[in-house]
């Protein structure tokens, strides 16, 4: 009998002090509960994994010491092939968590191909309640929430990204559908600038930074307000920060 692979939910972040009992704001006390009996885990990061397991022994004892959990590593980097080998100890009978780097795991983050291939051999797969940084931002926004898509990063390249976001723009367009996409946090007001240069006046734009945090800030206008915000130099506080990006035609 093959074990259970249970989507652990990460944090979106922790501020530096903020105390173990504020963690129930975020992840609830059973997924906490459920987080903690894990002795198999599958992470992007084990080093940052072993940080949040420590900060959630804080509250739920965790039934093995911090060092004898397995811990194996799935990120970009990690070749197809080596899927099959961390299902191992679920074929063995053991439960096992697939941890996200920061929200839900499998959404906006490298495990979907594992959960696919968890479906193909059998083993259960038990999805966990948390906070996904996607869908907080859309209930946030004020946009279009009965349709929308998510398009992860938009090209780096200014000319490949403006025609991009005119593509989409024409989508949510003849669609009203709101558009999400995520950027590397030091790139934030590169896109920002473009998609206030690239959208319509009357378009609207949210952006929702350091969601679950203290510092959270969800701000939604039109493209034409963004730009004179631009121009004034008065752009949210998002440098280097998590950020969700959302516009939605009118």
């Amino acid at each position: 009998m093959t074990g259970t692979l249970f989507l652990i939910p990460n944090t979106l972040g922790l501020n530096q002090d903020q105390a173990p009992d504020l963690l129930a704001s975020i992840i609830p006390e059973t997924v906490q509960s459920i987080s903690a009996q894990m002795g198999f885990l599958i992470a992007e990061n084990a080093k940052t994994t072993r940080a949040y397991l420590k900060f959630l022994g804080q509250r739920h004892p965790l039934r093995l010491p911090i060092q004898a959990i397995q811990i194996s590593e799935l990120n970009i980097n990690t070749p197809a092939h080596a899927l099959e080998g961390l299902l191992a100890p679920l074929k063995q009978g053991h439960d096992a968590g697939l941890i996200s780097e920061a929200g839900v795991p499998a959404v906006a983050d490298p495990g979907a191909n594992l959960v696919r291939l968890a479906h193909q051999h059998g083993i259960q797969v038990r999805p966990l309640v948390g906070p996904s940084s996607l869908l907080l931002a859309l209930m946030g926004s004020g946009l279009n929430g009965q349709s929308f898509a998510f398009h992860g990063y938009l090209p780096t390249d200014a000319a490949l990204r403006a025609k991009r976001i005119k593509e989409l723009e024409e989508r949510s367009r003849k669609e009203k559908q709101t558009q999400l996409m995520i950027e590397t946090p030091y790139r934030n007001t590169a896109m920002l600038e473009a998609l206030a240069n690239h959208c319509q006046g009357n378009s609207l734009i949210c952006v929702a930074t350091d969601l679950t945090l203290h510092s959270e800030s969800i701000q939604t206008m039109t493209v034409t307000e963004w730009k004179k915000r631009v121009a004034a130099n008065q752009l949210p506080d998002f440098h280097k920060k998590p950020t969700v990006f959302l516009f939605l035609a009118q």
